[in-house]
């Protein structure tokens, strides 16, 4: 008797899911993955915390020794 009944309500709540869409903040987003704009200000204040090793895997290819 009961699975019917659940099955309607997970029917009902997948398909409000699916078809939810909520107003995007473009600006707020655009902010938010813009970056850091005094990211050189800040690495050379603080160069400890700046990644030595890049995006290059030839600088990690000569740290590792082969026998």
């Amino acid at each position: 008797m009961g699975r019917g009944r659940q099955k309607a309500k997970h029917t009902k709540v997948a398909r409000d899911l699916k078809y939810f869409s909520p107003d995007t903040n473009y600006g707020a987003l655009e902010r938010e993955l813009g970056g850091n704009p005094r990211l050189e200000e800040d690495l050379e204040k603080w160069p400890e915390y700046a990644d030595t090793y890049g995006d290059d895997e030839e600088d990690v290819d000569d740290d590792v020794k082969t026998a």
